[in-house]
């Protein structure tokens, strides 16, 4: 009988099913069908030979290679410290957008910002390459020898130099993601009671005040669910890093996903999909604790709702 109702039903909203239909396919053709691809970890394979079943003996390898360890640690250091640099940044923009008074104004600084985001990371680094370029034709290094800090034989190639790169990248994080973070803050912000605020003016607080004991409460929680969120995600560095790093600047900027790209088609020997295949399935298992973390992290915050 149950069984029945549920065919009546599904009947009813065919519609809805038939439209789902393409994702569905989508989804099991790009992201499950690909899962069975993970026997290769266990594999020594290269693409020619048929695969030969090695055990662990690809992790062993993994968890000896120093390379592996650091760009390991890169991508943790790289992405947390990107992702508590761009939520600060989206927070204090947030508040300062929501302090200006002019609609007209506060609009038309809203979507400068957030313009950036919408760019491609290969346009993205193609423009700062230019303007950080250590020639005449770019700016920052022409402003620096104009300013008399540095001379024509002293230009400093800002994204070639392990000192500088990481703070590079991250001001053009900031600078291209900042924006689109604001969007969240601004509305929590747009939801505050104004009524608070008028009672606090009548109480005397100031400005500060208003923002210590108004804003940055009411602000709180979504801050962390953004943070928790974001946290779940720190595994997933490939884009950013990848078309702003050079072979310079490796050992500082190389990360796990870039790591994986350079053993299989930049190694310089016959690659092996089965070692590769191993260290991405580590990083897949490490971001699928992290999930699982912040999931329990999120219930907690977020009175019993997770992020799955």
């Amino acid at each position: 009988m149950k069984n029945k109702k549920l065919f009546l039903k599904m009947y009813k909203y065919k519609g809805f099913y038939l439209m789902f239909l393409p994702v569905l396919v989508f989804a099991i053709i790009f992201f499950y069908a690909p899962m069975f691809g993970i026997r290769f970890a266990f594999t020594n394979y290269n693409g020619i030979k048929t695969p030969d079943f090695v055990g662990l003996d690809n992790f062993v390898r993994m968890f000896g290679v120093p390379s592996f360890w650091k760009a390991f640690f890169n991508t943790i250091q790289i992405s947390v410290i990107k992702l508590v640099l761009t939520t600060t940044i989206a927070v204090v923009v947030s508040i300062l957008l929501n302090e200006i008074i002019n609609i007209h104004f506060k609009k038309a600084v809203q979507t400068i910002i957030y313009l950036p985001h919408f760019m491609s990371w290969v346009v993205t680094a193609s423009l700062f390459t230019l303007i950080l370029a250590p020639t005449s034709h770019g700016l920052v290094n022409t402003m620096l020898i104009n300013m008399g800090f540095i001379n024509e034989n002293e230009m400093i190639y800002f994204l070639g130099k392990e000192s500088t790169w990481r703070p590079v990248y991250y001001l053009i994080n900031i600078w291209k993601e900042t924006g689109w973070q604001t969007v969240i803050f601004m509305a929590t912000l747009a939801g505050i009671n104004t009524e608070l605020y008028e009672a606090a003016s009548i109480d005397g607080a100031g400005r500060w005040q208003k923002m210590r004991y108004i804003t940055f409460p009411a602000l709180a929680n979504t801050i962390l669910t953004v943070f928790i969120l974001n946290l779940a995600k720190v595994m997933n560095l490939f884009e950013s890093a990848f078309v702003l790093q050079n072979d310079a600047v490796l050992n500082t900027a190389n990360v796990l996903e870039t790591y994986i790209y350079y053993q299989t088609f930049n190694s310089g020997s016959i690659p092996n999909y089965g070692y590769t295949t191993a260290v991405g399935l580590f990083k897949s298992l490490v971001g699928c604790v992290l999930v699982l973390v912040c999931n329990q992290w999120s219930k907690k915050v977020r009175d019993g709702r997770g992020i799955v």
